[in-house]
């Protein structure tokens, strides 16, 4: 495989990595390390990734540091928020909706709606 290639492939390849990786980042599991993983697979090839990554890296490691040393009402509102991202996300694609499909649960209200 010749350079050209191989550039071409890490870069469609980071590419995917980092954008499951930012729609992964409100849920629970390892979205940030997704988004961090395609950031150095394009680091591999362009320079201002490897500087995003830095200064992604840096700034992820100040909010961990911030939010430790708040009170326990900041850490909480902070995680409902958090909470609402995903429940208001999962609705909204529909994942209840399916649920709702899936087991007959007869309510409507659980379907997205942009789903007609």
């Amino acid at each position: 495989m010749n350079e050209k290639t191989k550039k071409a492939t890490r870069t469609v390849v980071g590419g995917l990595v980092l954008l499951v990786g930012i729609i992964a980042i409100p849920y629970p599991g390892p979205g940030w390390l997704i988004v961090f993983a395609g950031l150095a697979i394009l680091a591999k090839d362009y320079p201002w990734a490897a500087r995003v990554l830095a200064y992604g890296r840096e700034r992820y490691d100040a909010w961990g540091r911030w939010i430790k040393r708040q009170n326990w009402f900041v850490q909480s509102i902070t995680a409902i928020l958090t909470v609402l991202v995903v429940v208001v996300t999962i609705w909204l694609l529909n994942g209840y909706g399916l649920l709702n499909a899936w087991f007959n649960l007869g309510m409507d209200w659980l379907q997205s709606p942009f789903i007609k």
